[in-house]
């Protein structure tokens, strides 16, 4: 009782050595293939009696039932004697039934040999002239393909075995790829008819693929580690870039973030929920790259200086993000949102070792920001308000405090307090202040451009306008503004959450 995994190569008898030939023909041996679609399969199939798999792959539509079915078939058949198992090109690349086939043999003491076979990448590596390790190489399975999809290696895509398989490969390649991109697609390779075509990326989407199609890409700086590699190359061509440190650099990153936010805050409310506002994302897309670059950037000149590169950036905040979820990566219950936030700050606090939670919010923050972000770790440790309403009647009661001022230091003073009091509102309805405040400025603005319009209109201007005047454009400007949309009285966020008195 044992089991010989076979690979039958990429094509037909011929690719086998003497070894595979002798278990194959074999008559004591038991075979059994993982599919007849193959050319070896099915010749051998016309000189002796197989059994093959192909029921299980009509029966199921998972893969890893699938494989567990045709392990199970041929461990149950090697308890009655001797057992083939063959599969197509090699049984060491790409055959995940083989892997849990070693592992299940080992666990019921069955004795297990490989006999791996020619791989169809190796017909691969010469139909397109790549040496895997002089020029390097990248694997990758058209069913389950990286997202995102790096492309500065030679890339072979396997598994691509049908029309629409082809077509999904397209699209993915299309997210970073111009449709004229070229691309070289294999087809039955070591066959008569083998194919080895010229093609592009938008071409792949109508190409008749099947069992044994591949795709080979070759190297490209697309994608984030294109921009990476962009991003090098200017800093050494460029004058421009040549001539940035740090600091010249801040206001931009600073002004890529104001913008970023401008094209989210346009975005749909409830985004990424409801139905996408695909223009408005389009304008997120491009701030965000914009974006981006300030962080490859800043990270390329860290490298020149010794410091870091932009690998150990991304690897830092993963590194991060697990340590900060142990809810997630660890064993830690939680039971909401509150409790996970909480957590954050107490594995944040032993991180920095703060001596306060007040410590490290930085001074140089907006002022929304910063208030937002003291209240936040204020409210971590449960000092906070408990309703709403009581958050406006400190509201109210600032706003008397600023009416009784009668300095100027006390007008500061109790100005600060009322839009810190009003930031805190802004936070217990769930309301971000930042974005409700823009808004709020692009409303006025709008209104503004309204009355110079119809002041102009009138062979006036803001200038010349007496003070009614101003008063009837400003009002006719907020009857003509489109009403937006409110939330209902039961929706968080929503007014209504405020008890009436």
């Amino acid at each position: 009782m044992s089991i010989t995994v076979i690979g039958l190569g990429p094509s037909g008898l011929e690719y086998l050595d003497e070894h595979q030939r002798s278990a194959l023909t074999d008559p004591s041996n038991r075979v059994i293939l993982r599919t007849l679609r193959h050319p070896a399969a099915s010749a051998l199939a016309e000189s002796r009696s197989v059994e093959s798999c192909d029921d299980l792959y009509d029966r199921h539509t998972d893969y890893d039932e699938l494989y567990r079915s045709i392990v199970d078939r041929v461990v149950e058949a090697a308890s009655a004697g001797p057992v083939v198992y063959a599969v197509p090109g090699s049984a060491a690349v790409g055959e995940r039934a083989v892997a849990l086939l070693r592992s299940t043999s080992a666990e019921a003491g069955l004795p297990i040999r490989v006999l791996p076979g020619l791989s169809f990448l190796d017909l691969v590596y010469a139909a397109v002239g790549v040496d895997p390790i002089a020029d390097g190489l990248q694997v990758v399975d058209a069913r389950t393909l990286h997202d995102p999809l790096p492309l500065h290696l030679p890339t072979v895509i396997t598994q691509v075995d049908s029309v629409l398989r082809a077509a999904d490969v397209s699209v993915a390649l299309g997210r970073v790829l111009d449709p004229d991109h070229p691309i070289t697609i294999l087809d039955r390779l070591g066959d008569p008819d083998e194919v080895v075509a010229a093609s592009t990326v938008g071409g792949l989407a109508t190409f008749d693929a099947g069992a044994r199609t591949t795709v080979f890409v070759e190297p490209t700086d697309v994608g984030l580690l294109g921009l990476i590699a962009t991003n090098r190359i200017l800093r050494r061509e460029c004058p421009w870039d040549k001539k940035q440190t740090h600091h010249t650099l801040l206001t931009h990153l600073i002004e890529e973030a104001y913008e970023a936010a401008d094209a989210i805050i346009a975005l749909p409310m409830d985004a990424p929920e409801g139905d996408a506002d695909f223009g408005a994302y389009a304008e997120v897309e491009e701030e965000l790259g914009d974006l981006l670059l300030q962080v490859v950037f800043h990270a390329t000149l860290a490298s020149e200086a010794g410091a870091f590169d932009v690998d150990e950036v991304a690897e830092g905040i993963r590194r991060k993000l697990v340590a900060r979820h142990p809810h997630v990566f660890g064993d830690v219950e939680v039971a909401d949102a509150a409790e996970v936030l909480s957590n954050w700050e107490d594995i944040k606090r032993e991180e920095k070792q703060r001596l306060s939670l007040m410590d490290d919010i930085p001074a140089g923050m907006p002022g929304v920001a910063r208030a937002l972000k003291a209240q936040g770790r204020a409210n971590s440790v449960g000092f906070d308000w408990s309703e709403p309403d009581e958050v406006v009647a400190v509201l109210r009661a600032e706003i008397d405090e600023l009416a009784a001022a009668d300095d100027p230091e006390a007008v500061l003073h109790e100005v600060g307090d009322i839009l810190f009091s009003a930031v805190n509102l802004a936070r217990f309805l769930r309301v971000d202040p930042e974005v409700a405040l823009r808004m709020s400025v692009d409303r006025f603005m709008a209104r503004f451009r309204a009355m110079e319009a119809e002041l102009a209109q009138a062979g006036s201007s803001m200038a010349e306008a007496s003070d009614s005047e101003k008063d009837a454009a400003w009002q006719k400007a907020k009857r003509a503004e489109r009403s937006l949309p409110r939330e209902s009285p039961d929706q968080p966020g929503s007014a209504s959450t405020l008890r009436r008195t």
